[in-house]
């Protein structure tokens, strides 16, 4: 969480419990990657803990590189993929899927960029003001790029689903990116995780729903 480490660990539990829940919902096999999404969440809130502590307290410094990149792959190359591809999985109508396919090409595009770039520029973590902030030296060209395909692969699948209320989760997901980028650009990577964690709640209220979406 972009607040504290303590904020961090305590949403990382929390989210830990409601993933849980959720997996604890599943009817068939398909609706695994979906469920999981508060689990994959509280690890990644769990590594900002972690990014946190590095940066605060000097004898947890040696973790800052390591905590950094796990955090910044949970936010920038798992979330383009897991995303649509768990859309794919609950969708029951062949012409949904073909489209969401689209978002997930898109995904391994963006995924597999972001991982060149971990491994070609520099990539830092430092706080300023009460939040982290996530550096990495793209190319300055392909910024806008990066993230049109980040909003594209992981805000627009949900509205495309037929699943009952998955629309819901689309628009909640939409308004607080929005809110993000206004009014914490700085921040923009960290905050917004903060933020579509606490999607984990609309997921766990999709999961109920869904048994009736059992596909023949």
């Amino acid at each position: 969480m972009c607040f504290s480490a303590t904020a961090s660990f305590s949403a990382g539990i929390i989210l830990t419990v409601i993933g849980i829940a959720s997996i604890k919902k599943i009817q068939y096999p398909a609706q695994i990657m979906f469920a999981a999404i508060p689990l994959i969440f509280a690890i990644q809130q769990f590594t900002e803990g972690f990014v946190w502590m590095s940066l605060t307290h000097h004898g947890y410094h040696e973790l800052n590189e390591f905590s950094t990149y796990a955090f910044l792959i949970f936010a920038q190359i798992i979330w383009p993929l897991w995303v649509p591809f768990s859309m794919l999985m609950i969708e029951k109508k062949a012409s949904r899927k073909k489209i969401i396919q689209i978002f997930i090409v898109l995904g391994m595009i963006l995924s597999s960029y972001t991982a060149f770039a971990f491994l070609s520029y520099k990539v830092e973590s430092r706080i300023l003001g009460q939040h982290i902030e996530y550096i990495v030296d793209y190319p300055h060209s392909l910024q806008n790029i990066i993230g049109a395909l980040y909003v594209i692969s992981t805000i627009l699948p949900p509205f495309l689903s037929s699943v009952k209320r998955m629309w819901i989760l689309g628009i909640f997901i939409l308004l607080t990116s929005v809110v993000t980028a206004i009014f914490y650009e700085a921040y923009l990577v960290s905050v917004w995780c903060f933020f579509a964690a606490l999607m984990s709640v609309f997921v766990y209220w999709i999961m109920k729903q869904i048994p009736s979406h059992i596909p023949e």
